[in-house]
Formats: structure tokens, sequence, C-alpha cells
């Protein structure tokens, strides 16, 4: 489903999910390359668009952007976590170290969104917004293509019991959330006790769960790109319609920056054309 392409000479990921688009997910050689100098690589004559991240939920298209309230003063970028495009030759990109960029694409109407989720973002469903966004230009679940590109894996994430649960609290049902027709079991997330021992027991005990134990009390190791998957398929996205890369930005240093490897702040950018 992944594949490597070069520019330059510079590696960057593509997904055959989204072959029909012009998009990539850039690695640490094209850095400090910013969208405007990326673009070109994807298409010549696209409009670039990028936001100043904050680790939220909003999602905004280029004219909103253009109109936006809330403003960056010394960068001048409006404030928010992804992007949804409104008319064909947008390129949309969000950045990313060891957060989830995602991009999705609406078969029906060729509209595209850039996502960034971090853990913050995908406790409250930016996900979700973005794909409700791009339904609103047309079309249908069944028209949404999401890739979930490189990110940092559960195995190595430890976050506390605290942050594991808030983020999961997004997929447990009664909690805002429903299992939808795209989950391939009967093994949604159940109603959370208020109890955190409990709770977190009940979502490690779950088949393919985005949390793992960690041999540190008090920590858990969480799957964030896991979790992205499960709200998609609980809003109705089937698994077919998902990828996720291979990819760990924490132990592949010779391809992505990591915060939590490196403590600097270094990022790769991730981008997509509406046609």
């Amino acid at each position: 489903m992944w594949q490597w392409q070069t520019e330059l000479g510079l590696p960057y990921l593509t997904c055959d999910l989204l072959a029909d688009w012009q998009h990539g997910f850039f690695t640490r050689q094209f850095s400090p390359r910013e969208p405007q100098e990326l673009t070109p690589f994807l298409a010549a004559t696209a409009s670039t668009h990028r936001l100043k991240q904050i680790h939220g939920k909003v999602v905004l298209t280029p004219t909103e952007i253009t109109n936006a309230a809330e403003i960056e003063v010394e960068t001048g970028y409006a404030l928010g976590d992804g992007l949804l495009t409104e008319t064909a030759t947008q390129a949309v990109w969000v950045a990313s170290a060891d957060c989830n960029p995602i991009l999705i694409a609406n078969r029906h109407t060729g509209n595209v969104a850039a996502v960034h989720a971090g853990w913050r973002g995908t406790s409250l469903g930016i996900v979700k917004v973005a794909v409700t966004r791009l339904l609103a230009h047309g079309g249908s679940l069944d028209d949404i293509i999401v890739a979930i590109g490189p990110a940092i894996d559960g195995k190595v994430y430890q976050v506390t019991k605290q942050v594991g649960l808030e983020v999961c609290t997004s997929i447990c049902q009664g909690q805002g959330f429903s299992a939808g027709k795209g989950f391939a079991n009967a093994n949604a997330p159940k109603p959370l006790s208020g109890n955190l021992d409990a709770d977190l027991t009940s979502l490690l005990g779950m088949s393919n769960s985005p949390l793992l134990p960690d041999e540190q009390a008090g920590r858990v190791r969480l799957d964030v790109r896991r979790v992205n998957q499960l709200q998609l398929e609980g809003l109705g996205v089937n698994l077919e319609q998902i990828s996720i890369a291979p990819h760990c930005t924490f132990q592949e240093p010779e391809y992505f920056f990591s915060y939590r490897r490196e403590k600097l702040k270094k990022i790769q950018w991730s981008g997509i054309v509406s046609k």
C-alpha cells in the first residue's frame, strides 16, 4: 500500500489508496523546505495552504483562512490543525514529527483534507471533523479514503494513564461515539465507568487495543494511529478505505524527525492536491 518515491534524489512516501491524487509524506531529507517549496514537486500550478498548528480540532478551508479571526502575529498564519480544499488544484499541508499526518480524499468531489492529529487533537476527534466537512461538499462515507502517515508507534509511545484514557474516551460508546458499520467485529469499546483503573483494564482487554501495558507505574503505551482508525470505523468508514503507514518516526531516525527521540522542534511535511 505504501511506496517510496524520490524527488531531487530525496525520499518521500505515497499511499496507493491515494493514487488518483498528487500527494506525499515527505521525510526529514526535505528539511528545511516549507510547503511553498514542496508544492511544485506535486503540482506545479497548485496554490499552497498551511496553518499554525495548535493541537486542536479546528479544520479550515482556504477561504476561511483568509477571513480567520485567530492569526499568529509572528507568522501571519491562521490557527488550526486541519485544512479542507474547496476547488481543484489546491495543495493543503500539515507538519508533524511524532503526531499523525492524515491525508483524506473524497472520490465523489475530488476534494481533499490534510490533518495534524496528535494525542490532543485525536482526543477531540479532529479526523471525524475533517471527514464530516468533506462530506458536506457531496458524496458519502463510501467515497472517503484515508492515509495515516508515519508517526510514533504505540509500542514505543509511553504516556500517563490519564492521557491514555483521555484519548481512548473518544472511541467509547456513550461518550459521543457509536460503533458504525465500519467495525470489523463486535469488539467495539464499551461505555466508561468513571473508574480509571477499571476503564483502562477494559480498554487494554480489547482485541488489537490502542493501549498496551507499560512496566512503569502510572504509564501505558498508546497507539494514536489506531485510535484515529477506530474513530473512522465508528463513523462508518470501512477498513478497506483506511491505510496506516508501516513506519515509526521514533524508530527510523534516518528518515524522520521525532521530538520524543531528539527533543528538538523539527518537522516533516505531508501534503495533498485536490482535483
